[in-house]
């Protein structure tokens, strides 16, 4: 079971995704149209197969707008959803419901997408024991969102920051006059505590990377055969990260090569949002 996001991380999101919807002076439609006491019942619904993330997000969505409202899930982040499945159910003040109705849809279709793609690529690595994981190709203010839903889809996480691990990209090796100066100032500034990986281009990169004992070596745009070629040289003294040219007809070939993490840029720039709907009850 997934663990879920405490309502202190979402809520900020939520509430900023509220206010640009609601402008200036709110839900003009709702105020015009709906009497102000009407209440309405409602379900979330799949209209899609796919899998769950960001339920809390139409909760809290509507909770912000109407702390009274009745909010009862029937269903988890992280679950396997049929079309037609019933998500959750509400009752609340009219008004409120359809104020909040866009917000909660948007992330929690946003979030559900990223999850099904992720359980694809999860899907099919299976029995290679090769760990699919995001990158920091997120949209700017749902990362730990974005990468939450990841983990409902099977996936693991990436570094969340800039802050949280030492990784040596092309351009920092080119900066620093090549691999050995580049890895030898990480190790010496980096905390007990702190990994550092490295990004190769090829195998003479690679041979330059190894004695100096990177944590993790990202394998860019390697070919199937030089993949293998680099597991046969670390011979698992080092994980070994693929990236680049990763998509659902090539994903398994790379996991059968022998690398342990394949990185997929994809989960969170380009995954599909799932159609979720919300209806009237």
């Amino acid at each position: 079971m997934i663990t879920p996001l405490p309502d202190l991380l979402i809520a900020p999101v939520v509430r900023a995704a509220l206010a640009e919807d609601l402008g200036r002076a709110g839900d003009i439609t709702s105020q015009a149209c709906v009497p102000a006491e009407a209440r309405l019942s409602v379900i979330w619904a799949a209209r899609r197969p796919g899998v769950l993330a960001g339920l809390d997000c139409a909760r809290l969505a509507l909770a912000e707008l109407a702390p009274e409202a009745v909010f009862n899930a029937l269903a988890r982040d992280g679950d396997a959803l049929s079309s037609g499945d019933v998500l959750a159910r509400a009752e609340a003040p009219a008004w409120a419901v359809l104020a909040a109705e866009r917000t909660g849809l948007n992330l929690m279709g946003r979030l559900s997408g990223i999850a099904t793609l992720t359980r694809a690529y999860v899907d099919a690595v299976a029995g290679t024991g090769v760990r699919i994981t995001d990158t920091r190709k997120t949209t700017p203010g749902l990362r730990q969102l974005e990468k939450y839903a990841v983990r409902c889809g099977g996936g693991v996480n990436h570094r969340f920051g800039l802050d949280d691990a030492i990784l040596i990209k092309d351009n920092h090796v080119a900066a620093c006059g090549g691999v050995r100066p580049a890895l030898e100032r990480a190790r010496a500034a980096a905390g007990h505590l702190v990994k550092v990986e490295i990004e190769v281009d090829g195998l003479d990169q690679l041979a330059e990377a190894l004695p100096l004992s990177p944590d993790v070596i990202m394998l860019d745009n390697f070919s199937l055969s030089d993949l293998r070629k680099a597991v046969a040289m670390t011979a698992g003294r080092v994980t070994l990260e693929a990236s680049g040219g990763v998509d659902l007809t090539t994903v398994r070939a790379i996991a059968e090569t022998g690398v342990q993490v394949i990185s997929v840029g994809a989960l969170t720039h380009s995954a599909p949002g799932l159609d979720i709907g919300l209806d009237a009850a």
